[in-house]
């Protein structure tokens, strides 16, 4: 039987089936670590440089496995890329007969019954939303997936996502007049059936927590586990082991129970007074926070006369509509469901807003017009370790940024893994002559009032000498904001935003034109591939270290202080460096690609844990003259100084 080794060799299938097909000790030395761990009901987390070719070092021994695996991801343009493009080249190379399916959220796929709440309820959508709502109900005629992945002219940004798809807490289930043609529950038969199924990490924690989402089916079924893109998993153990309630969601209730009503040809003014009663209360609460979006602890919150008054109505509104459903809930499924979740949101309502469980951080969030109160697990690793000890199977955790240097103990000890065998791939780029890491001098300390000026100021010059092609990354969506005011009128370049078009368009819009200069911040530093001469240059304003004023940050700072530990060297700083590697990575995608990595935090040479983010990034030259910059685009090997 072929070894995942030898089908990777340069005698193999892939160097048979693919033109130009170079072989990577890399990534036949993790394909062997990975094939070892399914063979052994192994536990591997595994960090592969960026260029190893990690997913063919999983999928390999995955498909020649034999046993039924679940690869789960961060993202869905990974999820997609794996179904669509790279599991079938596998299996072609592999010549294995083997089943894959896709299964993605319940958010990603059309509901028929919504939809058709969504054209009886008029009066709650705009002249504009009426037409995307044709396009959809045009779509769906034609559609055999149900992905909204599909509907390529709906903006990413329309409020009719959310009235064509169902969430857990509205789906009528079994009592659905759909359930036959409901693509979700045709993806979930799929999934039950294959031998590979290829999730994302909510989907797989939905399911561990047993919520609605996969009906905890999925993990029984399985005998390996491979998690890509394993450093998102800590924070989304976080929000899936917690608890969360939405103004949204309120709203969403009160909405769909008028629409149920009119749907069974309802005259119970008294059901609409109550909802529209709800409506006002829910918007209203929103009113005693801040104007301003922002997130702090409830704790510091709830005490407020006018708070307290806020959910005190809001819960007298719920008790009013649940007490009004309960008599008509026999009318009809829809209403039957609304009566349920009336009862669920209630529930969780008085939870959330009641006093803080033990071992839980109390925090809400606000948007422009909404907000969310939370519960969050001070700690996951106890329960996602009991998750893995009830499903005895292979598990393979792997990313390009797992390890601080050389330690993996920062994510092992997040999620409860102290006994996985670990392991590390270099990106086999080579650095030195690919890349050049700039510092520049006399920079401002990042908390000074001019610090964004100062960035724009030593990055004009760069984005000259790159020609455009640059990438600038931002720590907030205020820096990012006022830089790009800064930047719009002094660069020949065309300057593309974040927030100014979806993030899709402005990746293909950067691609497309070849010169221009992206600023971002967030979803711009991670799962962002751009190849070839388009992108020579990231810049990288500050050091990623999380809002010292976020309220979940600072009640994990509180506790590992008051246990003795050292927050800063053992949490805050392992986060960042992490955070920072995926932002460096975006600026190597292949072989032949060349740019300069711009730091402008001075305290990578002004503090002692500089050196750390130094240590964990690929072996790049260094300089700190914008003349040695000057040098590395006119195609001369840089030389450090």
């Amino acid at each position: 039987m072929t070894t995942a080794a030898e089908a990777l060799s340069r005698d193999g299938p892939f160097a048979r089936l693919l033109p130009g097909y170079a072989v990577r000790t890399q990534q036949q030395e993790m394909a062997s670590a990975v094939e070892q761990a399914l063979a052994q009901e192994g536990l591997l987390v595994a960090e592969a440089g960026t260029g190893t070719g990690k997913t063919f070092a999983y999928l390999v021994p995955a498909l020649l496995s034999g046993k039924r695996v679940i690869i789960s991801t961060g993202t869905r343009n990974l999820q997609d890329q794996l179904f669509h493009k790279d599991v079938p080249l596998v299996r072609k190379a592999l010549a294995v007969p083997v089943d894959v399916a896709l299964l993605k959220g319940r958010a990603n796929y059309l509901c028929l019954h919504r939809m058709e709440l969504a054209q009886s309820e008029g009066r709650f959508l705009s002249r504009s939303q009426l037409a995307e709502l044709q396009q959809v109900k045009k779509w769906a005629t034609q559609t055999h997936s149900g992905d909204i992945a599909e509907l390529h002219d709906l903006s990413e940004e329309s409020p009719l996502w959310s009235q064509i798809t169902s969430t857990a807490d509205n789906c009528l289930g079994n009592e659905c007049d759909y359930l036959e043609r409901c693509h979700l529950a045709h993806a979930r038969r799929r999934a039950q059936e294959a031998d590979v199924l290829v999730v994302n990490h909510h989907l797989l924690f939905a399911d561990m927590a047993l919520k609605d989402e996969g009906f905890g089916e999925l993990l029984p079924g399985a005998n390996a586990f491979i998690i890509d893109e394993a450093h998102q998993l800590p924070d989304t153990a976080s929000n899936f082991f917690g608890t969360t309630i939405s103004a949204n969601q309120l709203l969403e209730l009160a909405r769909d129970t008028i629409a149920e009503d009119l749907k069974e040809a309802g005259e119970s003014r008294q059901l609409r007074l109550f909802a529209e009663k709800l409506e006002k209360a829910v918007r209203d609460m929103r009113l005693v926070f801040d104007v301003n979006p922002t997130r702090g602890s409830w704790r510091d919150l709830s005490g407020r006369e006018t708070v307290q008054a806020a959910s005190d109505e809001v819960t007298a509104c719920l008790a009013s509509l649940f007490g009004c459903l309960k008599p008509l809930a026999v009318r009809g499924k829809g209403l039957e469901a609304c009566f349920e979740r009336a009862e669920l949101l209630q529930q969780r309502f008085t939870l959330l807003t009641g006093p803080t469980p033990e071992g839980f951080i109390h925090w809400f969030e606000t948007h422009t017009r909404s907000f969310s109160l939370n519960l969050t697990p001070m700690d996951v690793a106890t329960l996602f370790r009991a998750q893995l000890d009830a499903h005895p199977a292979s598990w393979v955790f792997t990313s390009a940024t797992l390890a601080v240097g050389e330690s993996f103990d920062h994510f092992t000890h997040q999620l409860g893994l102290e006994r996985a065998t670990t392991a590390r791939w270099e990106s086999p780029f080579d650095y030195p002559h690919q890349a050049l890491l700039y510092v520049p001098e006399n920079m401002p300390e990042p908390n000074s009032p001019g610090y964004t000026e100062a960035v724009v100021e030593q990055a004009l010059p760069v984005i000259e000498a790159s020609g455009g092609r640059t990438f600038l990354l931002f720590t907030s969506h205020r820096a990012l904001k006022q830089a790009a005011e800064l930047i719009r009128e002094r660069i020949g370049y065309p300057l593309l935003v974040q927030g100014e078009a979806p993030r899709t368009v402005l990746l293909d819009r950067f691609r497309e034109l070849g010169n221009a200069v992206l600023l971002g911040t967030g979803s711009f530093w991670e799962g962002v591939d751009v190849r070839g001469e388009a992108l020579s240059c990231v810049i990288i304003d500050k050091l990623p270290f999380a809002s010292p004023g976020d309220p979940v940050l600072q009640a994990r700072i509180e506790a590992m202080r008051r246990a003795g530990g050292n927050p800063f060297m053992e949490y805050q700083l392992p986060q960042a460096v992490i955070t920072l590697k995926q932002g460096v990575g975006r600026l190597i995608r292949d072989v032949n690609d060349r740019g300069v990595l711009m730091l402008c935090d001075p305290r990578l040479g002004s503090k002692g844990y500089g050196r750390v983010f130094i240590d964990s990034l690929p072996p790049m030259s260094k300089t700190r003259k914008f003349a040695v910059v000057e040098r590395f685009y006119r195609h001369v090997t840089p030389v450090a100084v």
